[in-house]
């Protein structure tokens, strides 16, 4: 028994979570967020529940649970609860042939079949955005083509997550050692300031180029304000969601990409069994999907 454990049951708190709690409470997440957690999760819901009991006085999880859904504090308490059962494991430049494919090859295809409409506007969406190291590497390469291809044209990235907490982190724009960790020395040197040691400042025109906001990804309504994106990166997210939930969220990305653009999942996820409208599009060392 680990010392926070033996003190929260000093206080009358009961850690052990029952069969009927753990599917009362997983049921409950799920109609929320579409994240699911299999009885094989049952530990790890546990240890992020205790938390919760712990700051919000219930001795119980079925105290937790009418805490929860009460109408007074239950959406602030949900938002802490999403903040504690969602993991964000993250860096900058996290998927090198998915980049380099971006920029050498679907770039520059977007941008000359906008350019022939006059349209100058790219827009890109980092869904599950975590602490905002995609979006931001996205705006760094980007930044890159001011001059050349994306002279004059208006660059859009916006980042959305469920979470809050990572939400205001990303908004900040300050990182440590470890999410720079495959930063090429190149865009370290010219992007990032070193304040202090091991944490790194992002540069002020890098943080313009992204917006970022809290976002379920099972909210239907907020889903279908999403629009007209060239990119979409929802990079493991998926993994959270059930089958029936991801073929609901991958349909509202679906919906949300322009007819040229693409959509790219984590290396280790795939679309098949999920939905049948995407085509797989391959490059070395990894595949994108588009319409």
């Amino acid at each position: 028994m680990t010392p926070e454990t033996k003190a929260l049951e000093q206080k009358g708190i009961s850690l052990k979570i029952s069969d009927k709690d753990f599917e009362q409470l997983r049921d409950y997440i799920y109609n929320v967020c579409g994240i699911y957690f299999h009885s094989t999760k049952k530990y790890f819901l546990e240890s992020r529940l205790s938390r919760r009991l712990e700051a919000t006085g219930c001795r119980s999880h079925s105290d937790y649970y009418q805490y929860l859904k009460s109408g007074t504090t239950g959406g602030v308490e949900l938002r802490k609860l999403l903040d504690e059962v969602t993991t964000n494991e993250t860096c900058f430049f996290r998927n090198p042939p998915q980049l380099t494919a971006l920029e050498n090859k679907f770039l520059p295809e977007i941008v000359a079949q906008k350019g022939k409409i006059g349209f100058k506007k790219l827009r890109i969406w980092s869904a599950g955005s975590s602490s905002g190291e995609e979006a931001y590497t996205m705006a760094m390469i980007l930044l890159e083509k001011r001059s050349t291809l994306l002279k004059d044209w208006i660059i859009e990235i916006v980042g959305t997550d469920i979470n809050e907490t990572v939400i205001a982190q990303a908004k900040l724009g300050v990182y440590n050692s470890y999410s720079v960790r495959n930063t090429p020395d190149y865009y370290l040197k010219k992007y990032f300031k070193e304040e202090t040691p091991g944490k790194f400042h992002l540069a002020p025109e890098v943080k313009r180029l992204a917006n970022f906001s809290q976002l379920n990804l099972y909210d239907d309504n907020k889903m279908l304000f999403m629009k007209s994106f060239d990119f979409i990166f929802c990079a493991n997210v998926l993994i959270y969601f059930d089958t029936a939930s991801k073929s609901k969220v991958v349909q509202h990305f679906y919906n949300n990409l322009q007819p040229y653009g693409y959509f790219f999942v984590g290396q280790s996820e795939s679309l098949h069994g999920v939905n049948d409208k995407f085509k797989t599009v391959h490059f070395p060392g990894g595949f994108t999907y588009n319409k």
